[in-house]
């Protein structure tokens, strides 16, 4: 399948800069990079881009940076509208098509379930747009009624990604007009409505915009399954505001080498002050989960990147353990307590990573009750932070050692009774 994108306009609102929409940068990746990159992924196998002669060069040179197999087809009368833009296309198409604004950003989970359908992507619970600016769809019998800024009664808000067949290009030369709307082809055509509800997609029409849609990144990058409670609900609102100053500027695996330093620091500064480095080890933990989000925001995730991440969190999660143990404990028995909390806290996470690995399955997905269970890494830091801030490290040993083991337990009983099922 082809995909036909619409970036011939001049981006008036924007003040006509140089840069086209399309091109702006997002959280670090171009608009545009991000919905071809998924749709190649889906597999669109070509992109006709419709665009002016004004930002023909600048597009021609995002096509060849990244490698995509596109067309640029070249709109000389760009305020004939996106009407006319769409009809450019034909020439480039055949069959069904994908057609989308070049100024719409679109989440994976949101592309995924629109490839499945056909005729105009719908939304009806759009959480991440203005609905009062958004382009409006009345549906009569599964089918575009009405379309359009103003109406009064909607059913749902029009996401500006279709599937349409190259029949739509009859109606087209049917409207015989020099300023030719999509939404004016689109009501002429009524097509057929195919609702994706509530997944994440936005526009970009404003710099505002840009603000906005920069922190919808951003907080839809949180990874969600496999969080611990302290994460879902302390780390990750300052994580994600961190993300969204860094996200410009560093990438995903110079937060890793950050974290890790930070890491390695708070066990250094058990030799200093323990409350201290109880509460460097938090903070650690909270910039552990920048990298994360930035990689998801910025498309630049990777195995190797999240592999090195996963070992260099056991590094300093024994280090940590190992230096507050020399500097506090002064007996055999609380040595052989941090070793079974040491011990406890490596087969957490060996335990779930163990289960990918033997299934080729995501253990929270599988089995959602290994989420309420504590003894994350989250989780642990945290306590970690509160005794030594209460100079109660004994209790925390102890703490540890129990809550990692009876973990590792249950995890053990939960994949025993997934599999017999």
């Amino acid at each position: 399948m082809k995909a036909v994108i619409l970036a011939a306009g001049l981006s008036k609102r924007m003040g006509e800069p140089e840069t086209p929409k399309g091109l702006i940068k997002i959280a670090g990746r171009e608009i545009l990079y991000r919905n071809m990159k998924i749709l190649e992924s889906l597999g669109v196998e070509e992109f006709i881009i419709i665009t002016n002669e004004k930002y023909k060069d600048k597009y021609e040179g995002f096509i060849k940076k990244y490698n995509f197999n596109a067309k640029i087809v070249i709109n000389k009368h760009p305020e004939r509208e996106n009407g006319y833009s769409l009809y450019l296309a034909k020439d480039y198409v055949n069959n069904k098509f994908i057609l989308l604004m070049s100024d719409h950003i679109y989440g994976e989970d949101f592309l995924k379930e629109a490839v499945k359908g056909y005729g105009l992507i719908a939304d009806r619970n759009p959480k991440f747009v203005d609905i009062e600016e958004s382009t409006k769809v009345k549906v009569r019998e599964g089918k575009v009624e009405d379309i359009g800024k103003h109406l009064k009664e909607f059913d749902a808000i029009d996401t500006g990604f279709f599937i349409l067949n190259i029949d739509i290009f009859d109606i087209i030369e049917k409207i015989d007009k020099d300023v030719i709307t999509l939404s004016e082809v689109i009501k002429a055509y009524k097509p057929k409505v195919y609702f994706v509800d509530g997944k994440f997609w936005t526009d970009v029409d404003t710099p505002e915009d840009i603000k906005k849609a920069k922190k919808l990144l951003i907080k839809n990058a949180v990874k969600g399954t496999g969080d611990g409670f302290i994460s879902r609900h302390i780390n990750r609102k300052i994580s994600t505001f961190i993300s969204y100053f860094l996200v410009d500027y560093l990438t995903p695996n110079q937060i890793t080498i950050i974290s890790f330093l930070l890491g390695v620091f708070s066990a250094l500064l058990c030799f200093v002050n323990i409350p201290l480095a109880g509460v460097m080890y938090q903070i650690s933990s909270i910039v552990d989960g920048v990298d994360g989000e930035i990689a998801r925001a910025s498309l630049k995730t990777s195995k190797l990147g999240g592999y090195i991440d996963s070992i260099l969190d056991r590094y300093v999660d024994f280090l940590f353990l190992l230096c507050l143990g020399y500097v506090t404990i002064k007996s055999i028995f609380m040595w052989v307590i941090l070793a079974i909390a040491i011990f406890g806290s490596v087969m957490v996470s060996y335990s779930t990573e163990r289960y990918k690995a033997a299934f080729n399955r995501d253990i929270y997905k599988d089995i959602p009750e290994m989420r309420y269970l504590i003894g994350k890494r989250d989780e642990r830091i945290f306590i970690t932070m509160i005794f030594c801030l209460l100079q109660m490290v004994d209790i925390l040993f102890i703490i540890l050692a129990i809550i990692t083991n009876i973990r590792v337990i249950i995890t053990l009983y939960l994949v025993w009774k997934k599999v017999k099922e």
